[in-house]
């Protein structure tokens, strides 16, 4: 698909991941609507528009996507990057792990995750086919390694990670007949606000694992695997890692 002159919706935008994904498809000539809840209210900027959004809320995602349609168009790119990270053992020593720390992530990262990903697929599929193919649009989720490799502390995070997983192959199929693609990016380590939250220990712990190139990942990388599989039409019901030959401890 030829990203210039087409719609991206990229969520988790005002930092990290996100906001790399915007910049990227920006120059490469997308319009982009930048999603998060960390904005403050609606903004245009240069080929795009910035909006605030709780990707929890159907209420939210829905009111998004109408400006975005309103201000740049009919969406045919999806990007989500929004998440949290909150490391929490099941049995600490201040107690059991409550449940709302678990409802809180998996709400967070899958089911926002979700929620954009059937919203978008139901309006891009009314919308008239790019290619013979009957091409009409791609959505790029991200997991994590920590999906099969999660760490002490990080249950939460890893079964919600586990879940965008695990959507990939069904979300591609059942899209296959509306020519939309699906595919997930499962990162290493990379230097996102998130990565900057870790304690130095775990920092170093998670640094030791990676064999080449034995540094973090930078968003720009991540932002680069989105182009091509936006622009590469065989890709598609695939989890990829991108971590630099990582294997968590």
């Amino acid at each position: 698909m030829d990203i210039r002159g087409t719609t991206a919706v990229v969520t988790g935008a005002a930092s990290g991941l996100g906001k790399s994904t915007a910049t990227v498809l920006a120059a490469t000539g997308a319009n982009v609507a930048s999603l998060d809840i960390a904005f403050t209210n609606a903004e245009t900027v240069d080929n795009g528009l910035k909006y605030q959004c709780d990707v929890t809320s159907e209420a939210s995602v829905e009111a998004a996507l109408a400006a975005t349609m309103s201000a740049l168009g009919p969406a045919r790119i999806l990007v989500n990057c929004a998440g949290i990270l909150e490391s929490r053992r099941v049995l600490a020593r201040d107690g059991v792990m409550p449940l709302d720390h678990f409802r809180r992530l998996i709400d967070v990262h899958l089911v926002g995750t979700f929620n954009m990903v059937r919203l978008f697929a139901d309006a891009a599929r009314r919308l008239e086919p790019l290619s013979e193919d009957g091409h009409r649009g791609v959505i790029v989720n991200t997991s994590s390694v920590a999906a099969l490799e999660g760490q002490i502390g990080a249950v939460s995070y890893s079964a919600a990670k586990a879940g965008i997983a695990g959507m990939t192959l069904p979300l591609a199929r059942e899209f296959a007949r509306e020519g939309i693609r699906v595919v997930t990016i499962a990162p290493g380590f990379f230097e996102t606000p998130m990565a900057e939250g870790l304690r130095d220990a775990a920092q170093e712990q998670i640094m030791s694992a990676v064999p080449f190139p034995k540094r973090m990942g930078q968003p720009h990388e991540y932002a680069a695997l989105v182009r091509h599989i936006c622009e590469n039409d065989m890709l598609n019901g695939e989890v990829i890692r991108l971590d630099a030959g990582i294997r968590m401890p």
